[in-house]
């Protein structure tokens, strides 16, 4: 039994199924069920996996606009900008960067209308001094998560 980057196949089987029982992650890991829950404990514990969510197609749901905003703030209202941002329901993405902006927000929404009416409300905030909005035309990929290298045994 070898338990040589472990963490990192147990990372990548959850990748490629969330939903898997710690009987058959143990199976394709030629392991006992209790060093999978042990490992995984301490994958939750350490904050290298998050929770367990599904992946949900917003499109599918009707909110097929989905909106890049970038913004330039007052230096000192970043992190309140950034906080604001993040407890809006649609904005699914919140980065502050480097570079001409400081601030890249992803939103998703219903309709153009439902999307000016979110920017407008953001921009009503008065650190916000400038904006840049792109309405995405075609998602190439997104939501999209990489499975970790491991290395030959």
């Amino acid at each position: 039994m070898t338990y040589e980057n472990l963490d990192a196949k147990l990372v990548n089987a959850l990748l490629g199924d969330g939903r898997a029982s710690l009987r058959s992650l143990a199976e394709d890991l030629d392991v006992s069920v209790t060093t999978v829950s042990n490992h995984l404990k301490d994958l939750e514990d350490q904050g290298i996996i998050d929770g367990y969510t599904p992946k949900v197609d917003y499109d599918a749901l009707g909110y097929d606009v989905t909106a890049i905003i970038q913004l330039k703030v007052e230096g000192n209202a970043l992190p309140d900008v950034t906080e604001s941002l993040r407890s809006h329901d649609q904005m699914i993405s919140v980065y502050e960067v480097t570079g001409d902006y400081d601030i890249i927000a992803v939103g998703k929404f219903a309709d153009t209308d439902g999307m000016n009416q979110g920017i407008k409300t953001l921009l009503n905030d008065p650190d916000i001094k400038e904006s840049n909005t792109s309405v995405v035309l075609n998602a190439a990929s997104e939501h999209e998560q990489f499975e970790l290298d491991i290395e030959a045994e």
